[in-house]
C-alpha cells in the first residue's frame, strides 16, 4: 500500500464518509474554501491510479467510491508511525502519548487495556 499525501487523504476521508460520489459530491463535503473542481478531480484520478478508488462509470461522468477500508489504511498508517517514529514499539507509543497528553495512570492502564483487547479480536 502506498502512503496519501495530505491532500489524497482529504479526499479518501469524504469518499470514506460519503461511501460513493461523484466530484460534485466530495467537492461540497470541503469547507470553504473550497478547491477548484479540476484539482478535486485531478486527485481522484490520482487515487484510483494508486488503486484506493474504484468507479462506475456513467457516460462521460464516473461515479467514485473507496476500495480501501478506512481501518485499512489506518492499520497502515500506524504501523508506519510506530515504525518510522517509536522503533516498532507499542510501549514507546503508547509512553509518547502518555507524556504528551498528560495521562494519568489510570487513563494509560484503560488505554493498554484496550490496546490489548483489540489485539486479541484479531
Amino acid at each position: 500500500m502506498k502512503e496519501l499525501t495530505k491532500a489524497e487523504e482529504q479526499v479518501m476521508q469524504i469518499l470514506w464518509k460519503i461511501k460513493k460520489g461523484f466530484v460534485k459530491d466530495i467537492l461540497e463535503e470541503f469547507a470553504n474554501p473550497k478547491p477548484a473542481y479540476n484539482t478535486v478531480s485531478t486527485i481522484v484520478r490520482i487515487l484510483e491510479k494508486k488503486g484506493f478508488v474504484g468507479y462506475t462509470a456513467y457516460g462521460k461522468t464516473h461515479e467514485y467510491y473507496p476500495l480501501i477500508l478506512k481501518t485499512e489504511y489506518s492499520s497502515y498508517t500506524l504501523k508506519n508511525v510506530m515504525k518510522n517514529y517509536f522503533g516498532g514499539s507499542i510501549e514507546k507509543l503508547v509512553s509518547f502519548f502518555a507524556k504528551d497528553n498528560n495521562m494519568d495512570i489510570r487513563e494509560v492502564e484503560e488505554l493498554m487495556k484496550n490496546i490489548q483487547d483489540d489485539l486479541k479480536k484479531e
